[in-house]
């Protein structure tokens, strides 16, 4: 057998501009790869964020070098062999790791012929309902996008704030208003300080919220410990857990812990710390970030070892140039999943 690869970057732009905390998006960067045996292929991609270190420019720029591996390697059943020389490779750079690691998975699973969720012997059917996540807008515009995706059948909305904190409870109670039967989630993506967290908290108790993510920066673990403890509703912790490695650190600073195939760095990663969050008492969630099906396919085969799921990435285009997982009223559909791998294929 002799592998080959390539890769392609794409700019995929958004339906809606999308706003949190730190910044404001409105194209999605991906780079695509896909790794060949010569009769089947497998499709992965990376989905960089500035916050972890890393662009478009940068995933060219490495992918290579860790392309050259798989290639090297030259089977894709060997993940934990591929794994530790793309780390001997490169340290961080997780997300053109994922690029390479999510195509693996997908022609491993390709060649056998079976979706990677049953390689892993996961239970379809424990798949969470997937929030939508809704960017800082106005109050107004806020509820009229929130009453639209409850009536598209998304029942769990996740609120982006963590900017002024008396315009986040504007924001979260007009939504809540327009939707009072909705479950609300809210990420402030590290915006506050612990006082306004610990706050802000007490309002969005009031308000029926279910939890809050990463209320302080992601390096201020006491601070997030603080949150935690003085807080009026649980908390989530994004940035401040990137892999497995991350939740021992985090255990007894939040409840809940969200792990993403873009910082972790593969599928087989992302699965290490969801078990290991839960092995340590946390609650956990499969997360994602603005990206294509291409790269979150192989990050819902992963969630039936979650508690909660927000997996809606792809949702938040304006076109996506590949198919995934469908969705039937909010929730990934794996079990109708009618093709092996990630199930991911170019439209």
């Amino acid at each position: 057998m002799t592998l080959e690869t390539e890769f392609e970057r794409y700019e995929l732009p958004l339906a809606e501009t999308f706003r949190i905390s730190r910044e404001t998006t409105q194209i999605a960067e991906t780079v695509v790869v896909r790794v060949s045996d010569g009769e089947n292929e497998g499709i992965g991609a990376a989905a960089p964020s500035r916050y972890y270190g890393e662009t478009a420019e940068t995933v060219v720029e490495i992918l290579p070098d860790l392309l050259a591996v798989v290639e090297d390697v030259d089977d894709p059943h060997a993940a934990q062999r591929v794994e530790r020389r793309l780390e001997n490779t490169v340290k961080g750079n997780t997300a053109a790791k994922s690029a390479a690691t999510t195509a693996l998975a997908d022609l491993a699973g390709t060649r056998l012929g079976v979706p990677l969720y049953r390689q892993w012997g996961l239970d379809p059917d424990a798949v969470p309902v997937t929030s939508y996540s809704m960017g800082v807008e106005v109050p107004e515009t806020m509820a009229e996008r929130a009453r639209d995706r409850v009536d598209s059948g998304f029942k769990i909305l996740k609120l982006k704030i963590g900017t002024d904190s008396e315009a986040d409870r504007e924001r979260v109670a007009a939504v809540r208003e327009a939707v009072p039967e909705a479950t609300i989630r809210v990420d402030a993506n590290g915006g506050y300080d612990v006082e306004t967290a610990v706050e802000v908290s007490g309002w969005l108790a009031d308000l029926g919220v279910e939890f809050l993510e990463q209320p302080v920066p992601g390096g201020n673990l006491e601070g997030l410990r603080e949150v935690h403890e003085r807080g009026a509703i649980p908390v989530a912790a994004d940035e401040s857990c990137v892999d497995a490695g991350d939740v021992p650190g985090v255990a007894g600073t939040c409840d809940i812990v969200v792990g993403k195939i873009a910082k972790c760095g593969s599928p087989w990663a992302l699965r290490r710390q969801l078990e290991t969050a839960t092995a340590h008492g946390l609650e956990t969630m499969v997360g994602c970030m603005v990206e294509s099906n291409a790269s979150l396919a192989a990050a819902v085969h992963c969630s039936p070892l979650a508690d909660y799921a927000d997996l809606d990435g792809s949702l938040l285009l304006a076109e996506d140039p590949f198919v995934g997982v469908p969705f039937v009223d909010g929730r990934p559909n794996l079990a109708d999943l009618d093709r092996p791998g990630t199930g991911v294929r170019e439209q």
